[in-house]
């Protein structure tokens, strides 16, 4: 029964989340919301919103004092990236095609680390534990952006690019994350007026409805493929079918097995087992489109990630709780 009334919270927040998403997904697909808008939302979230959020909550709460192994989340965001290409890697073992086997690798082992865990940690944790679960997230996501934005371009091209530079490592969400601990190291943060505060926190809270409406609308720009090749299309569903089962079942299996084992505070198992439960990365797409000549899977993977995850992570997070309570 407990198992049965955790799947059933978590389920209504995560179609809460697929609804509010659905707003971006129809605005899209109806083309009441164009690319260059789409772009523009996406620019104002990440560079914006997203790290007005970040820098508030490092100031405002966080310490080296209160987090003194802050620098374990970093490690844990690498050890998930490192566990899911090596699963990637086993379930791909098979397949010829190295440019399948590149993208279906990063599609296992890359995840939509910052958004959907935004909003569910905003919304299953209670309100005397929320700052703490998204300092967890922030330092996380320092580890993780770093990774993909480096690593994952130079893998998923298949080669190193020209054009890629040292400071595409420093995204707004990064360079929100080391101004607010240099801040609180030289101890300048608590001097920060709360009329500056203030705005910040408003620019803050706006990114927990604006990343669920950007990421509906990011599938829905989506290019999936439209070729009739029946074998092809045959082809492309088992390997989509064996991406769920390695992303979204064996992962967050394995992660519940370490959790058991290991037995961590309850907000960092809730982390990682959520990291390990949530879909393949939006970025991906996005480096795809940047970095690669032709896609393969990438959209398909991402699209019906997102779609199984509507059953997969409440049903995890569900186990999760019963393990950990």
């Amino acid at each position: 029964m407990k198992l049965l009334f955790y799947f059933n919270s978590v389920s209504q927040i995560m179609l809460q989340i697929f609804l509010l998403g659905l707003v971006g997904f129809v605005l899209t697909r109806r083309k009441l919301l164009s690319p260059e808008g789409l772009t523009g939302l996406t620019t104002f979230l990440i560079g914006v919103s997203f790290p007005a959020l970040i820098f508030w909550q490092v100031i405002t709460k966080f310490s080296f004092s209160l987090y003194p192994q802050w620098w374990i989340f970093p490690l844990i965001s690498l050890a998930i990236t490192l566990l899911g290409l090596a699963l990637g890697y086993f379930f791909s073992f098979s397949r010829r095609d190295i440019k399948y086997r590149r993208e279906f690798i990063s599609l296992v082992g890359f995840q939509n680390a910052g958004y959907m865990p935004l909003i569910l940690l905003n919304r299953i944790v209670s309100n005397n534990e929320a700052d703490t679960a998204l300092i967890y997230l922030f330092l996380f996501l320092l580890g993780f952006n770093l990774v993909i934005w480096s690593w994952g371009v130079y893998f998923l091209s298949g080669q190193k690019r020209k054009d890629f530079s040292l400071g595409s490592l420093f995204s707004p969400p990064v360079i929100a994350v080391l101004l607010g601990f240099l801040l609180v190291a030289l101890k300048i943060n608590p001097f920060i007026p709360g009329f500056v505060l203030g705005p910040l926190e408003m620019l803050g809270n706006c990114s927990f409805p604006l990343a669920v409406v950007v990421v509906g609308a990011s599938l829905a720009e989506l290019r999936l493929s439209d070729r009739q090749d029946i074998a092809d299309r045959l082809g492309e569903k088992k390997i989509i079918f064996k991406l769920i089962l390695a992303k979204l079942v064996v992962l967050p299996l394995l992660g519940l097995l370490l959790i058991r084992g290991l037995r961590p505070p309850y907000l960092v198992g809730l982390l990682v087992i959520l990291e390990l439960a949530v879909p393949s990365a939006n970025s991906l797409a996005v480096i795809s489109r940047r970095y690669c000549q032709e896609e393969k899977i990438i959209s398909q993977g991402i699209f019906f990630s997102h779609i199984a995850s509507l059953i997969t992570i409440p049903l995890f997070l569900a186990i999760f709780n019963l393990i950990a309570l």
